[in-house]
């Protein structure tokens, strides 16, 4: 392969217009990037050389499909020989559900492949919207996978990935047959979180507010990272009477929360904040760490032999759990570095030692009235959500001092990785509930649109009356697909940091501007101005 790339998915890409040349931003090498685009390209095809023949698409395609989609997302997998497995998977379904077409040497646009640098050679507002379908499926794909993992599926869901994936391979569509898709992503995205939320709660019992350590006691641990529940249970049973205990990283956290988890006592705490923090905190720990989705950065070579993946995760060189989920080597690893000979006492970024997680839409609703007393008789003057991808990029700081600065009478709601700016602060409380509540995972955002449904019930007002503010960051894929479900919602005034979307060509951010209000962040002082007044 040339050794070029174009890739402006992500909100770290260089120069906030797209990462080219040998390597992206996120250390994905331009190999790895023109594999990916092959690899979506064949998704394309797929959904081409099957268009009205939606019978034929099984499990088999939707599991394709799924996998090839979730692969493709900013920190998933940098393994090109495991990317091409992945390829060839994509192309062996295509021959299996249209032989004949595959076999076919006359090109009519339904037999071959999409070359992707149709798309990023486009006209920017096309791009801009296709790139918005793109990047917004992804996102769906990986809180499908999530909920398949665990038994949960929806062909409707499925069906939308072919219709979104053909609707980004067309030549003649404008921004008339394309700007309802991009919706429809919301839409559909609500249903597959709503899918994920009952796969989670049905699995491991509704989330319960928890405090968890930042402390690493002493003897063998492993830290698990990611967001797939289900591998954690399972890494938890094989661990069990073993004498290692068992951290969780980055998104892995709200996992303290569930009934079913929390149960094995030597699930102790949580190791280290944000997961672009990973290459300082990793250095040298006597312990291993497993990825079990996203959020994996190139390892260095001072950890390097200590990193194992599973599922869609792969860096090539790491050792990989397969699907038969047998973590003999990450308890061995564990037992042969033996952990901290003393116990270890982290901090969160502000210096707390502990961080509270949980507080999901059961428990919100739970104490429902007594929210709605405080908010009636003033104690409780504005609700923020403060919520989202967390990055390394300088800016984000904001996030921060903006939580700093909220008035004692609002509250706090967060969700995500970026609540590791501010997830270790006291901020107090308001009759006797907290401040500040994490509700847990990006796979939670669900729950945060559920309360905020219950609370414009109790107040017999539109989500948009409420006294009720989104101050959100983004990074990823994830995002894109949940940004989408808010408008879908009709959610407005959204400010949006640290900064805009690459993708987003002029005339498609000024629709969403003008039909939403969306605003990118200023200043804390400034944006809290415009809010309270």
């Amino acid at each position: 392969m040339n050794h070029s790339m174009f890739c402006f998915q992500c909100e770290q890409t260089a120069g906030c217009s797209g990462c080219t040349g040998n390597m992206g931003v996120c250390g994905k090498s331009a190999d790895t990037a023109q594999i990916q685009d092959q690899l979506t390209g064949a998704l394309i095809g797929l959904s081409r050389s099957t268009e009205g023949n939606a019978h034929k698409l099984s499990d088999t395609t939707a599991s394709v499909v799924v996998e090839g989609l979730f692969a493709t997302l900013t920190n998933v997998n940098f393994d090109n020989e495991a990317l091409l497995r992945i390829l060839q998977s994509v192309e062996e379904e295509k021959k299996k559900l249209v032989p004949d077409c595959y076999v076919c040497a006359a090109s009519c646009g339904k037999n071959n492949d999409y070359d992707m640098k149709e798309l990023w050679n486009a006209n920017e507002d096309i791009r801009s919207l296709k790139s918005l379908i793109l990047f917004g499926i992804r996102g769906i794909a990986a809180y499908a996978y999530h909920a398949a993992v665990l038994g949960y599926k929806d062909e409707k869901i499925h069906q939308f990935l072919y219709k979104a994936l053909f609707a980004i391979g067309t030549s003649d569509w404008g921004m008339d047959e394309l700007l309802p898709i991009v919706l429809e992503v919301g839409e559909v995205n609500l249903s597959c979180m709503e899918m994920l939320d009952k796969a989670n709660t049905e699995t491991f019992g509704h989330p319960k507010p928890v405090e968890v350590s930042l402390t690493v006691e002493k003897g063998p641990f492993i830290v698990i990272s990611g967001h797939d529940l289900y591998d954690l249970k399972l890494l938890l049973e094989q661990t069990n009477g073993k004498g290692i205990n068992i951290y969780t990283h980055g998104e892995m956290l709200p996992a303290h929360a569930y009934p079913e988890l929390k149960k094995y006592p030597h699930l102790r705490g949580n190791f280290g904040t944000a997961w672009h923090n990973q290459q300082k905190e990793f250095e040298n720990i006597p312990a291993p760490v497993l990825f079990t989705t996203n959020c994996l950065m190139p390892p260095k070579e001072s950890y390097r032999d200590r990193v194992f993946t599973t599922e869609v995760v792969g860096y090539p060189g790491m050792v990989h759990i397969d699907d038969k989920k047998d973590f003999t080597p990450v308890i061995e690893k564990a037992l042969e570095l033996g952990g901290f000979d003393t116990d270890t006492v982290l901090t969160g970024i502000n210096g707390g030692k502990t961080v509270m997680t949980g507080f999901a839409r059961n428990t919100v609703m739970e104490v429902a009235d007594t929210v709605v007393d405080a908010v009636k008789s003033g104690a409780i003057r504005h609700f923020f959500l403060v919520g989202g991808c967390d990055g390394a990029k300088s800016g984000r700081n904001y996030y921060t001092d903006f939580v700093k600065q909220t008035p004692k009478d609002t509250v706090i709601l967060t969700l995500a990785c970026g609540k590791y700016r501010f997830n270790d602060l006291d901020l107090g409380t308001i009759g006797g509930l907290p401040r500040l509540m994490d509700i847990g995972q990006c796979n939670d955002a669900y729950s945060a649109i559920c309360i905020a449904k219950a609370l414009s019930e109790a107040f017999s007002c539109e989500i948009n009356e409420l006294p009720l503010s989104m101050i959100l960051s983004w990074y990823e894929q994830k995002a894109v697909c949940i940004l989408l479900t808010l408008l879908h919602l009709g959610i407005k005034n959204i400010r949006l940091g640290p900064s805009l979307p690459a993708f987003l060509s002029e005339n498609v951010l000024n629709f969403l501007v003008e039909n939403y209000q969306i605003a990118p962040i200023t200043t804390p002082e400034e944006d809290l101005k415009m809010i309270l007044g």
